[in-house]
């Protein structure tokens, strides 16, 4: 190669490897007068405002299975963050189900609703908009063995009641 090729070739990648370093670096960190904590959001646009902590209402019996064969259901019934009925199953393809029913003891009804059952089984259930969200946590004793590591959330349009 040509010296006068081979110095644009590198100096071609010196500036590649500046600019994907550069993509990379910590931006500047913000004085704190003009932090987030003391700029009320009327005067920051486009910054998202927090939701407002009020009590959830929900009612579903619902089911879905998407096309690759994963599947869920669901029965909840809350009124003002107080559960008054809750189940779910989840089977997932080549790996086994789980089962989430049972004596779960409520231990949180604000700003989201907590479940806790005696095997350490954790259910978070928080509204998002329209949209309810049931995770779950440390439950894989719930379920066939290695399947947990593939559950996901379940979502609850609120408005429709369908789950998916």
């Amino acid at each position: 190669m040509h010296a006068s090729l081979r110095h644009k070739a590198r100096t071609g990648l010196a500036v590649l490897t500046l600019g994907v370093l550069a993509s990379c670096a910590t931006p500047p960190s913000v004085p704190p007068s003009e932090s987030a904590a003391e700029t009320p959001p009327s005067a920051a646009p486009g910054r998202l405002k927090p939701m407002a902590v009020r009590p959830l209402d929900v009612k579903t019996n619902c089911r879905f299975r998407d096309e690759a064969g994963y599947a869920a259901s669901a029965v909840l019934d809350i009124e003002h963050s107080e559960v008054k009925s809750f189940s779910a199953t989840v089977d997932v393809p080549h790996h086994g189900h789980c089962r989430f029913d049972g004596a779960f003891t409520q231990t949180r009804r604000l700003p989201s609703v907590e479940l806790r059952a005696q095997d350490g089984c954790t259910v978070n259930i928080w509204e998002q908009g329209t949209l309810v969200t049931v995770g779950f946590t440390n439950c894989a004793l719930r379920c066939k063995r290695g399947s947990f590591d593939y559950v996901w959330p379940i979502i609850v349009d609120r408005t429709s009641g369908e789950c998916h």
